[in-house]
């Protein structure tokens, strides 16, 4: 299918429509959240057209700030403003749900044979076509966010702020959130509210009455923790309840439960703090495991943060109380993931209706879009973590000072990598290939050069 023009209007999808492209992106999200960004933009914005720049971006903005998988968030989120709550629970399952089955098996396949070194082979050239699709997706939302010298610098500062002083996520939205506010008032020329607000501002006419119809009220905001609550704790109590207190699926519930409301930033914030309790505190892993787990997630579609769900399968793996082994290990896995993505869905349908009204105000819809430059800024960060580590096999970080630098080994670069980078680049630049043909291609050609030319 062709990108639609831009005189086009498209019909707004049904619910069966929008599962099938649901279901499609979450079998092809691979390159953690830069890459799954730019597949969402690919496939919703540029594709389908089924909401705007302006909508996609602003519903980006809210998911930066809050914890867990921004990109499985996001999903949830445009899923809710294109079918409401239903859409929404489709959205963010699919997204999840391809990842984890994977990971489940490869799991699997790690407990019972150890062996895992034709992976990286397998998933190697999928990397660099995803790469191709990040920096593709980046130059277009810069194009379209970035329109005044405002916007730029400060999508140039967050940058440098994450890139090379590893300021958090949400400190940066924020405080781009209070320039724009800021600016507004003192210098409004500089400071334009862009695509976020007003009458106009936004094509998306079907998903403007659907958020409006769900504005917020106090007892819609109870009725969505009371629910949220009872579904996220659910399985804790079951198990609890029918394998008694000490099985090992209520301390996975608890410990992953908290992992859930504090990763900021991403897996990669939290990796170290769990690697340590599950192999010092818990027993679930032996050391260096975590590391397997880890090449396993990066290698499997979906958000990194399901290596928490490779930890939990083997947990219940080693401590399977009365239940066989593997029946316990698919139960804490299930658990893990469970625990891990409800809040997800939580935070978005609490606060999606909130968020949906700031588009309407001036002010605030200009500090929306201070913080959609600055949004720009991260993404270009993470393109930039995400071309590294695809690239170089040794990519160190140096300290000094307030500096916090990611830097390659020059002789680690990797050839096949560069040259696979390459063809999908030409091939989606250059010969506009569709972006599964290119991830086919690509996919191959790296298990063969994986095969021929072992790392």
């Amino acid at each position: 299918m062709e990108t639609a023009r831009a005189g086009d209007v498209p019909e707004h999808p049904t619910l069966a429509e929008a599962t099938a492209v649901w279901a499609r992106i979450g079998l092809m999200s691979f390159g953690g959240p830069a890459g799954q960004i730019a597949l969402m933009h690919r496939e919703l914005v540029e594709r389908r057209r089924w909401i705007s720049d302006a909508r996609f971006l602003h519903a980006l903005n809210f998911c930066m700030l809050l914890p867990g998988p921004e990109a499985q968030q996001l999903a949830t989120y445009v899923g809710w403003l294109l079918h409401g709550t239903r859409g929404g629970l489709v959205a963010g399952t699919l997204f999840v749900l391809p990842g984890f089955l994977v990971l489940l098996a490869l799991s699997t396949a790690y407990v019972a044979f150890h062996g895992t070194t034709w992976l990286p082979g397998l998933f190697f050239g999928l990397k660099a076509a995803v790469l191709a699709v990040v920096v593709e997706a980046l130059l277009r939302i810069a194009r379209r966010a970035l329109k005044t010298r405002a916007a730029t610098a400060i999508a140039v500062v967050s940058f440098l702020a994450i890139a090379a002083f590893a300021v958090p996520f949400p400190v940066i939205v924020l405080g781009a959130g209070l320039v724009g506010l800021v600016g507004a008032r003192i210098a409004p020329a500089a400071f334009p509210a862009g695509g976020h607000g007003g009458a106009g501002a936004s094509d998306d006419g079907v998903v403007d009455r659907k958020a409006e119809a769900a504005r917020p009220t106090a007892g819609r905001v109870v009725g969505t923790v009371l629910l949220g609550a009872a579904a996220w704790a659910a399985p804790a109590v079951l198990a609890a309840l029918i394998l008694g207190p000490d099985t090992v699926l209520v301390p996975i519930a608890a410990f992953f439960s908290k992992m859930a409301v504090v990763t900021f930033g991403g897996a990669y914030a939290v990796l170290a703090y769990v690697a340590q309790q599950a192999v010092e505190a818990y027993g679930w892993l032996k050391p260096g495991e975590m590391i397997d787990g880890l090449a396993l997630a990066e290698t499997t579609p979906g958000p990194l943060v399901l290596v928490l769900t490779f930890v939990g399968y083997l947990a219940g793996f080693r401590d399977p109380g009365p239940l066989a082994p593997y029946a316990a290990a698919f139960l804490g896995a299930a658990m893990t993931t469970w625990v891990t993505f409800v809040p997800c869905f939580l935070w978005i349908f609490l606060g999606a209706p909130h968020v949906e009204r700031l588009r309407r105000g001036g002010v605030a819809a200009a500090a929306l879009a201070a913080v959609t430059a600055a949004v720009v800024g991260v993404i270009a960060n993470l393109t930039l973590w995400f071309a590294l580590h695809v690239l170089f096999r040794s990519v160190e970080t140096l300290r000094a000072g307030p500096l916090v630098v990611a830097v390659p080994d020059p002789a680690s670069v990797d050839p096949a990598a560069v040259a696979l980078s390459v063809v999908a680049f030409v091939a989606l630049f250059g010969f506009r290939v569709g972006l599964v043909p290119t991830l086919v291609l690509c996919g191959a050609a790296g298990l063969v050069l994986r095969l021929a030319l072992p790392a």
